[in-house]
């Protein structure tokens, strides 16, 4: 029976590299989303195509901030792409813009089959939606669930996207688990269910797939630093999906994920006014371009 520690998603041609587009949005400053993922993608050796769904000129944590919703053009974008035969080994989607957008993506999965469906359904946190962010924005994202090759939801997504009660971050191991046996309902062939905190000084994230079920549901901690920073949602799914198109198992995607957060954090902190200006990943770089050396 295949297990979640030998769940491998993508089988890497060393002297190959894949190309994934990365549906999210584009923000000028805050350092998240698009800028998150191309250089985290970038670093572990991935051909990163944007397909911006909004462009802020700093994220929604901001008080002040510009919001342009880009679903309009987004057709005639992907037209373009059709007609030069742009070839995707990967889609990896995140913040959206509008419920439209969702089509967007399903549009890309008819048109690439083959392509790998890594969803980061992101909507909020803390147990609350983002401020652009709808009650038909929420139902429509729920539809990428069903078939996602990886859905990587925190609790506060979980929760919107199976219709239960959001009950705060301190989750027992069994209440874990039975919260990803909810999202694998939903058709999704494996889960990353992140940022339980249990006030122990560690963050948790669960893995598990639909072939081994949540009997095979894998725990795995990190140091769990004094501080919280704005991004790290979008640098470990961005590291998550980088290191899962390296060719690693999707546990060990996920626990390089962790650990690369954890490494960029620590260097957030000694930057400059650093509970403001979102994760410093940058010194961390290297950690994933080592996945493919």
């Amino acid at each position: 029976m295949t297990t979640n520690d030998d769940a491998v998603l993508y089988q890497r041609d060393p002297a190959y590299i894949p190309r994934i587009a990365a549906v999210h949005d584009m923000c000028g400053y805050g350092k998240c989303s698009l800028t998150a993922a191309i250089p985290i993608l970038s670093a572990a050796g991935c051909d990163v195509c944007p397909v911006p769904t909004a462009l802020f000129s700093a994220h929604t944590m901001y008080k002040d901030y510009t919001f342009h919703d880009t679903t309009d053009i987004l057709n005639d974008y992907l037209d373009a792409w059709v007609k030069e035969g742009v070839e995707l080994d990967g889609v990896y989607s995140g913040f959206l813009g509008s419920a439209d957008q969702v089509a967007i993506i399903q549009r890309l999965y008819r048109e690439y089959p083959n392509a790998l469906r890594l969803v980061d359904p992101v909507m909020g946190d803390g147990g609350h939606m983002y401020p652009t962010y709808t009650a038909e924005l929420c139902e429509a994202m729920g539809a990428l669930a069903d078939g996602a090759d990886v859905l990587m939801p925190n609790l506060t997504e979980a929760s919107i996207l199976t219709g239960r009660d959001y009950p705060g971050k301190n989750l027992t191991p069994e209440e874990a688990t039975d919260w990803v046996g909810a999202l694998l309902d939903l058709g999704a062939k494996s889960v990353v269910l992140k940022g339980i905190d249990r006030g122990d000084g560690k963050i948790r994230n669960y893995v598990a797939t639909a072939a081994a079920g949540t009997d095979g549901v894998l725990e795995l901690a990190h140091e769990k630093l004094p501080y919280m920073i704005h991004g790290t949602g979008d640098a470990f799914a961005s590291a998550l999906c980088g290191a899962v198109m390296a060719g690693r198992t999707l546990a060990d995607s996920a626990r390089i994920a962790g650990e690369f957060v954890r490494s960029a954090m620590r260097s957030t902190r000694n930057q400059p006014h650093f509970e403001e200006r979102g994760v410093s990943f940058e010194l961390s770089l290297g950690e994933l371009t080592g996945l493919v050396k």
